[in-house]
């Protein structure tokens, strides 16, 4: 068990190091998630392939997973924008609002009644990113932009937490990787046109960018997805949940590390006061939330059972 647990925290590592990633790369990030999706969808095919998993999908069904694959897809390009905007460690802080987002959304998507502690959890990470915004005001549009791509995650997990049962999970992946990459290349005629600032497309890779795209698909996404689905037959969605809070967490620390280890693009981040109080204060709502979530969940269980009784 331990050694699942040690897995576990590495996933969430490897995740905390895609925003590494995004600075380490030269590629725009259009074009960037272009090609992580095109690498990631080629391999879980191949996952698919070796697994002898069923590819068939009903139409309607195929269309809700391109879709959500859409949704991923501008997740991915706003957060390695953020990533370009600010400092990791604001992205990070800024993305740390995925918690806030879903208890937003999921009454809202799942017609399920509104919880007090998320309104109040939900404050106060709304005054974590008032901190913060305040603190790091040069990088307000950096925050901006992170806080709407934890809003497009939340959207797209609220999604899947109900295509999920309808779909194993490497398949659902592959679908909507696929229909990432699809959105991608549709948008890159007006992209190219209105958002290149006349440079046209930059798809070529430059350097080590090679080696950066085949760690960021191959191993921050299809491996660390299909291995944390495999866990999840061992350990609890709320373990697994509460530990992928943990993510920025693993991001900031990893982002002081390629500083110490002298690598480009990475200054020291001299935050201030308020930064670090803001963040403290997000993290604690993320990591709280669960806690709480499953509190509720056993009063619920326990209150069904006195009526039974």
């Amino acid at each position: 068990m331990l050694k699942d647990y040690l897995k576990l925290h590495f996933i969430v590592l490897l995740w905390g190091f895609t925003a590494i990633l995004g600075k380490l790369l030269t590629v725009p990030p259009v074009e960037l998630v272009f090609w992580r999706t095109l690498l990631a969808s080629t391999g879980l095919a191949g996952l698919l392939l070796a697994r002898r998993t069923g590819w068939r999908v009903a139409p309607a069904e195929a269309l809700k997973l391109l879709g959500v694959g859409a949704l991923v897809a501008a997740h991915w390009i706003t957060f390695f924008l953020a990533a370009r905007l600010s400092s990791v460690s604001v992205c990070l802080a800024g993305l740390a609002t995925l918690a806030l987002w879903t208890s937003l959304l999921e009454p809202l998507l799942l017609w399920r009644r509104v919880r007090p502690y998320e309104v109040g959890l939900g404050l106060l990470a709304m005054l974590g990113l008032y901190l913060i915004s305040q603190a790091e005001f040069t990088q307000l549009t950096g925050l901006l932009v992170a806080v709407a791509s934890a809003g497009l995650s939340a959207l797209f997990s609220v999604l899947n937490s109900q295509l999920v049962k309808r779909h194993a999970p490497v398949r659902l992946t592959f679908y909507e990787m696929l229909g990432a990459c699809v959105s991608i290349v549709l948008f890159f005629p007006i992209y190219s046109n209105y958002f290149t600032h006349g440079q046209g497309l930059q798809l070529a890779w430059h350097g080590l960018d090679w080696l950066w795209l085949l760690l960021l698909a191959g191993v921050c996404t299809v491996y660390a997805f299909s291995s944390s689905v495999e866990l999840m037959k061992r350990i609890s969605a709320f373990v697994v949940n509460l530990t992928i809070n943990l993510e920025p967490v693993y991001g900031i620390v990893l982002a002081q590390i390629m500083f110490v280890l002298g690598v480009p693009g990475f200054g020291q981040e001299k935050m201030s006061s308020g930064f670090y109080i803001g963040t403290i204060l997000i993290l604690a709502s993320v990591l709280v939330h669960p806690v709480l979530d499953q509190w509720n969940q056993r009063r619920a269980r326990k209150q069904a059972v006195d009526v039974i009784a």
